[in-house]
């Protein structure tokens, strides 16, 4: 069984990852799991705290995906973010073990099963949100532009995970080209023309990005619609019409 509506928003901090979930703040059917400490959201919401979850201990998540499966009123499970996530692994089990070597093992473990058996058998849309990290790959002595966790899952990559994995961006009007940027997803508010940058969501990979893990299955973006607006609604729809 797979999960034919997973996605990863990969981005650096302050590119707008958690504000493009605002599309998502007046609906009833999404359960929002704060792995952030309990940091607040960039926008004022309507999650009751029933679907508002701050997560203090990993097992929760299993346990918030076993729940929202069983209620038909819940269509969306947001994971924020799975960095902070694995951050917490380890402080909570790994850093507190007497066996820190079987701990380890553990903390790669956590992610497979969280992956193979509660997102895979989910027919929820599920979303994690990650962090990424500039990082040498000193074979090829390029940087590359990924989901930086520990380790054996460091090697293996967070990303491989996922099919579908969109980047946050925060870039510059001048450099959104008509042929990369023009789609009916793609709009400039007045504030954005005053500022001279916009938030996206990169879709597809670029000859300037070839070191970033953004990934999608063939056909699913045309190359004007490689950025968009960062809302998360538009992400989940084209999901949706691809998979049906």
């Amino acid at each position: 069984m797979q999960n034919d509506h997973l996605i990863l928003i990969s981005g650096k901090s302050k590119t707008g990852k958690s504000f493009s979930l605002e599309s998502l703040k007046d609906d009833t059917g999404v359960i929002y799991l704060n792995c952030e400490n309990g940091k607040k959201l960039p926008f004022k919401h309507a999650f009751s705290s029933q679907y508002y979850i701050v997560v203090t201990d990993p097992l929760q998540v299993y346990q918030a995906i076993e729940q929202a499966e069983a209620r038909q009123d819940v269509h969306t499970i947001v994971i924020d973010t799975l960095t902070y996530l694995m951050d917490m692994y380890e402080s909570v089990y790994v850093l507190t073990s007497a066996n820190t070597m079987k701990a380890w093992g553990d903390y790669a473990q956590f992610m497979k099963v969280l992956m193979s058996r509660y997102v895979a058998s989910s027919t929820k849309n599920i979303i994690f949100l990650a962090h990424t990290s500039d990082i040498l790959n000193e074979a090829e002595m390029i940087n590359e532009t990924l989901v930086k966790v520990k380790g054996s899952l460091m090697n293996q990559g967070i990303e491989s995970f996922f099919t579908n994995v969109i980047s946050t961006k925060k870039l510059a009007l001048s450099a959104l080209s008509d042929d990369l940027a023009k789609s009916t997803m793609f709009t400039v508010t007045e504030d954005e023309e005053y500022l001279g940058f916009k938030h996206v969501y990169q879709t597809r990979v670029t000859k300037n990005t070839v070191n970033e893990r953004i990934s999608s299955p063939k056909d699913m973006w045309t190359m004007n619609e490689t950025y968009i607006d960062n809302n998360i609604k538009y992400v989940i729809d084209r999901l949706q019409k691809y998979y049906g």
